[in-house]
């Protein structure tokens, strides 16, 4: 029996809560953006650059919601690709693996850097 350990299991289950924030966060900003605005339910003013970047990149609670409708998108994206590239017949090897899920992380770490700074 081998004690090795698999780091596959980190990475379903970070594609599990980005593919949770995608069907949670997503909905709702194609409804605001896509119906709300056009059929007048939401004012045109209220999705203002000068409104949506105070409240997204000056306030805590805004940069926390970027991170987390972000963030975890990322991750969910990036598995899809790999594992989709084996449904396609592609077996990329453990470098592509690595520079997948390696340049995801820094994405994810750049995002948050940016937003915290």
């Amino acid at each position: 029996m081998s004690n090795k350990r698999h780091i596959e299991p980190l990475l379903w289950s970070l594609f599990g809560a980005g593919g949770t924030t995608i069907a949670f966060f997503f909905p709702a900003i194609i409804f605001v953006v896509g119906l709300g605005v056009p059929l007048d339910i939401i004012p045109a003013e209220a999705l203002s650059y000068e409104r949506m970047s105070a409240f997204f990149l000056e306030s805590w609670i805004g940069k926390l919601a970027l991170m987390v409708a972000l963030v975890p998108s990322y991750w969910a994206c990036i598995h899809r690709i790999y594992h989709g590239s084996h449904d396609l017949g592609f077996h990329p090897g453990v470098g592509v693996k690595v520079a997948c899920y390696g340049g995801t992380l820094i994405l994810s770490l750049a995002t948050i850097t940016l937003l915290l700074v």
